[in-house]
């Protein structure tokens, strides 16, 4: 290795641990362009491929990505290159080069064109919105992308979004004996159209608020109670979290309800009508 590579190589690591991802990016890509078949271009191709994920720069990201790829062991082999090329095809619609990547990877991936929209399981997913981070429950359609199922606490998210996650996890999340992994959202993919709203109901007995909860889900739409949020601190919040289903029997009890008005309104009373002690109020807009 001749002391001018040396002394990029140098470079390029001091400015990645001082997280400065474009000028890393720029001395990796550097190196690249010098000496392509270097031992270590694999390497320096895929921090510069990282790098620009980190600076959400998509088509640079894929570029510099399919290089990386392209330097790695045999497919099936589960390398970080073909999951980071996944992604960036994903964000671009470039879904031959993104269901290559993910077989390369190792993921049974359907055969197909166009987007994917396969069952990939539940899993969680902690929203970056302008109010702070928010863990909701997501139900995955590819490697990288989930559709929320929670009515956020944010107005900038919806039951219905689709948002694209990282491929590591950050922290875990419990229910009934089962282990969920946390993803840290990257972008919002596409926004819902779902409007959301607030409203107190009066559930005298679980199976009340349950039959409630059930006439939106039969739907495609959600109720939620507001007594199931948990506020965590950030260190707390991507740990290992035990989480029990929350009721929302009781007088008066804040729910949060994803559904075009009319429909909400008319499950409402539907379900009121079917019990004397039954009631709600107070349907407003998020």
């Amino acid at each position: 290795m001749n002391r001018s590579t040396r002394a990029l190589i140098d470079r390029a690591e001091r400015a990645w641990d001082r997280q400065e991802w474009a000028r890393a990016a720029d001395r990796y890509e550097r190196l690249l362009a010098a000496e392509p078949d270097h031992a270590l271009a694999g390497q320096w191709a895929f921090d510069a491929a990282l790098a620009h994920k980190f600076l959400r720069d998509w088509r640079k990201a894929f570029a510099v990505g399919r290089q990386a790829a392209a330097l790695v062991p045999p497919p099936g082999t589960g390398d970080p290159a073909h999951w980071n090329l996944g992604i960036a095809a994903t964000v671009l619609g470039d879904w031959e080069t993104a269901r290559a990547s993910w077989r390369a990877y190792g993921i049974d991936i359907a055969p197909g064109t166009g987007e994917i929209d396969q069952d990939f399981g539940i899993t969680c997913v902690r929203l970056d919105t302008p109010e702070g981070r928010e863990v909701v429950w997501a139900r995955r359609i590819c490697p990288t992308r989930a559709v929320v199922l929670n009515v956020p606490l944010s107005p900038a998210r919806r039951f219905g979004d689709i948002v694209l996650h990282d491929g590591v996890p950050e922290g875990e999340r419990v229910m009934g004996g089962d282990t969920y992994p946390v993803f840290d959202e990257l972008l919002l993919w596409r926004a819902s159209d779902m409007p959301t709203w607030t409203a107190e109901v009066t559930a005298p007995a679980e199976a009340d608020f349950d039959a409630l909860e059930t006439s939106f889900t039969e739907r495609d739409f959600a109720l939620e109670a507001s007594a199931g949020i948990r506020m965590l601190c950030g260190c707390c919040a991507e740990g290992r979290i035990e989480q029990e289903r929350t009721s929302g029997h009781g007088v008066g009890v804040g729910v949060r309800i994803a559904a075009p008005e009319a429909e909400a309104r008319s499950l409402l009373n539907a379900w009121a009508d079917l019990g004397d002690t039954r009631s709600w109020t107070d349907l407003v807009p998020v």
